[in-house]
């Protein structure tokens, strides 16, 4: 027997568990962006008043300076909602487009009816097309951009 054997082996049985406790470490460390959740579909043109908007909504694992984009299916930007906007660690950040083109200008915070905030940003250029839409999210410190895990339809306007 090659007693080269026995070392390859126990070799492999120390890299398996390393694997297994990197793993299990993984699988517990904190998403960077978390719990983003949307509308899934939002007509800017028909519908209810409040059903006009996209609702974005997202926390971060650690604060950031984010800047948050709307793109196409082929991960063109179709708007800017914000531009290294300050978020605090694990603070909901909450957003509204309105379906158009283009970089946000400014913005307002609002408040619904059961006390919760949100970012309204101006975007003033054209609707944008009907289509499957995600967010990007830029994290100016971490140096990553993540993508929505789920897309969002624009309707087209309801005659």
């Amino acid at each position: 027997m090659d007693p080269l054997i026995p070392v390859v082996f126990a070799l492999l049985v120390a890299a398996c568990f390393a694997a297994f406790f990197l793993t299990q470490r993984l699988k517990h460390t904190p998403t960077v962006v978390q719990t983003f959740q949307r509308s899934p579909t939002f007509s800017p043109r028909s519908g209810h008043p409040a059903d006009r908007r996209e609702r974005i909504s997202f926390k971060l694992a650690r604060a950031d300076e984010v800047t948050v984009q709307i793109v196409d299916s082929n991960l063109n930007v179709v708007a800017t909602l914000l531009n290294d906007y300050p978020v605090r660690r694990y603070k909901q950040l909450s957003l509204r487009w309105n379906g158009r083109r283009g970089d946000a200008r400014s913005y307002r915070v609002l408040v619904s009816s059961s006390g919760h905030r949100f970012l309204l940003p101006t975007t003033a250029g054209k609707l944008a097309a009907p289509g499957e839409y995600r967010v990007r999210v830029t994290l100016r410190h971490d140096g990553r951009q993540v993508l929505s895990p789920w897309s969002f339809t624009l309707e087209a306007p309801k005659p």
